[in-house]
């Protein structure tokens, strides 16, 4: 059995993150909790509402709505967090990766997290409450998958496929936000950001196979196994098909294209040198979709701004 560390270890030294260095003590505990120290996770829920509300958009896109969704994502990434922290805590503590996360240590009470998670929820509610309401509706409905989400681990090996529909309800926002009603080109870009999330989360599950096979949780990496990277070429393969798709049916200039085939490289790169049995490779190839994100964004932008 894994040794559940003491509180006070449960929080990575100063010295180790910038973030954390700045932050008094007693507060590093919380930005750990809420994941500050590590935003690749609200850069991946943030990419696909960038990319709708910059393709819904008629010219540039509108820069008050990019930042409205820029603050809820790391708002709403950190309530995820916090909220499945408090759901998984007893696994957290018997994984090797998560042991020493603030709610599994006890450096974090369980009723202090649900009092913070109240509070970011509440500042989520104030942002969204700045879009329209047909938008601040679709935002609402998020909320039945991000509280559902902790428990599909337990019930499903696809767990991954629900994180997909979590993580990209962006793609249906940021349509909403900028149209104030939905259309095919969001539901397509949804639908290959779901695939895009099967990879990458395929991907970062094989860092805790081990533990996750001991401890009874289910997860794409355990149900694929030694087949995994041809499933990642699959995945991959629908999400380019999926984006190219909502670019066509948008009918945006090429840049858009140039910034898919970069994608599309970064895609087959990562599904070609994946070493699933190393952890350290999986997390590199896990953080290298902050680039799939930035390279299509620019594209759609970059069409949107040729005309």
């Amino acid at each position: 059995m894994i040794a559940r560390p003491s509180p006070q270890q449960a929080v990575p030294s100063p010295g180790t993150n910038l973030m954390l260095a700045i932050l008094p003590r007693r507060l590093r505990p919380f930005a750990v909790l809420a994941r500050l120290d590590k935003p690749i996770g609200t850069w991946l829920l943030l990419w696909p509402g960038l990319w709708s509300v910059a393709l819904a958009a008629p010219a540039l896109p509108d820069m008050r709505l990019l930042a409205l969704f820029a603050a809820g994502a790391l708002v709403m990434r950190s309530a995820g967090c916090v909220y499945n922290d408090i759901v998984d805590r007893d696994f957290d503590a018997r994984v090797a990766r998560t042991r020493s996360r603030p709610i599994a240590s006890g450096a974090i009470g369980v009723k202090t997290a649900i009092l913070f998670l109240a509070v970011l929820l509440a500042l989520g509610l104030v942002i969204l409450l700045h879009l329209n309401t047909f938008a601040v509706i679709i935002g609402a409905a998020s909320l039945a998958l991000v509280f559902t989400y902790p428990f599909m681990k337990r019930i499903t090996y696809w767990p991954q496929a629900f994180l997909g529909l979590t993580f990209n309800w962006g793609a249906l926002l940021g349509w909403a936000a900028v149209e104030g009603a939905l259309a095919w080109p969001a539901g397509l870009l949804y639908a290959g950001g779901i695939a895009w999330t099967l990879g990458y989360d395929t991907i970062y599950a094989h860092q805790d196979k081990e533990d996750d096979a001991l401890i009874g949780v289910k997860s794409t990496a355990l149900a694929l196994g030694e087949k995994t990277k041809p499933w990642i070429h699959a995945f991959y393969l629908l999400a380019v098909a999926g984006f190219a798709a909502a670019g066509a049916l948008a009918d945006i200039a090429w840049p858009f294209y140039a910034g898919l085939g970069a994608a599309s490289l970064l895609f087959m790169w990562q599904a070609a040198t994946l070493k699933i049995d190393d952890a350290r490779d999986c997390l590199a190839k896990f953080k290298l979709n902050f680039w799939v994100g930035a390279v299509l964004f620019a594209g759609i932008v970059g069409a949107r701004a040729w005309g």
